[in-house]
């Protein structure tokens, strides 16, 4: 069975490694090598670097410590510049994105948003930059360790897995201030938890804990604060030591089952499993397990 356009452009895409020529970060120019040896500028709002022990992680610390990391547009464009650096680059197989112990992201700036209108949001296309955070082919683990409310709950769920500390407490209280989520909360709480738990929390507004979050299976792990970072990059580097390739295919399987019918999420991952069988690294993959060896994957 052929593959579909969409994963067709999907493996394009990854096969691709064409280096890119100059990266734009608030106006200045600078050159981005995209190499074993990650360039990465210096962003004014967020902190990143690459981690893990073969440096095939990229770890992106939100960093406005006065505001509880509140998500004001430049930060946003910020995180999605540097997700947007890390997942073109060949030598990142995978994502983590945390804030501070305090605080993941304590919501939207209110501030910056109180007094804009229905017109200029539509024109100024407000919350288009998240986009380039949940469109990221490569896996991104959310570490949330304090507050994740509002739109900090909404970029939680924007990555595909999210590990809590003990003390995180999440929430979408956008109702007790006069408006609805926006970036994603009312649709992607429902599909985590059920609608009469979606409902609960987006029409109470009240925040819910760690534990709670587990339940709903909206959280996969809980790990004592100052061990979650860590446990985060771990994961991240188990995710990395695979086919990158073949990660992003599975990436894209998974979330097809919050898309579409049941019939439909099955033959799409039929579809994505058979052209598997027509890269490198399927053969590699198996031939190392018949061989007892571990695999060398090429992504191809």
């Amino acid at each position: 069975m052929a593959l579909s356009t969409k994963a067709y452009r999907l493996a394009a895409g990854l096969l691709s490694t064409q280096p890119q020529g100059l990266g734009k970060t608030r106006g200045i120019y600078q050159t981005l090598r995209f190499s074993s040896s990650l360039d990465i500028p210096k962003y004014e709002l967020v902190e990143a670097s690459v981690v893990g022990e073969k440096k095939n992680v990229g770890l992106v610390r939100l960093n406005r410590p006065k505001a509880l990391n509140a998500l004001c547009d430049a930060l946003v464009s910020d995180l999605a510049q540097a997700v947007t650096l890390l997942e073109k680059s060949p030598s990142i197989g995978a994502i983590v994105i945390t804030g501070s112990e305090k605080a993941f992201a304590a919501g939207a700036d209110i501030k910056e948003m109180k007094d804009t209108s229905f017109a200029s949001n539509v024109n100024v296309g407000l919350l288009q930059e998240w986009d380039k955070i949940s469109a990221c082919k490569k896996p991104i683990i959310a570490a949330v360790n304090g507050y994740a409310l509002g739109g900090g709950c909404e970029l939680a769920m924007m990555c595909d897995i999210i590990y809590a500390g003990d003390k995180a407490r999440f929430g979408q209280p956008e109702v007790t201030i006069g408006t609805i989520p926006g970036a994603g909360g009312t649709q992607r709480i429902a599909r985590s938890c059920g609608k009469s738990k979606a409902m609960e929390i987006c029409l109470s507004g009240n925040p819910f804990t760690a534990e709670e979050a587990e339940r709903m299976g909206l959280v996969s792990k809980i790990f004592p604060a100052d061990k979650l970072v860590d446990e985060a990059v771990k994961l991240a580097e188990k995710i990395a030591s695979h086919s990158p390739l073949i990660i992003a295919l599975c990436k894209e399987s998974v979330k097809k089952a919050f898309e579409t019918s049941l019939n439909e999420g099955l033959s799409f991952e039929k579809r994505i499993f058979h052209a598997t069988f027509s890269t490198n690294d399927q053969k590699e993959g198996m031939q190392a397990f018949v061989e007892k060896r571990a695999p060398k994957f090429t992504n191809s």
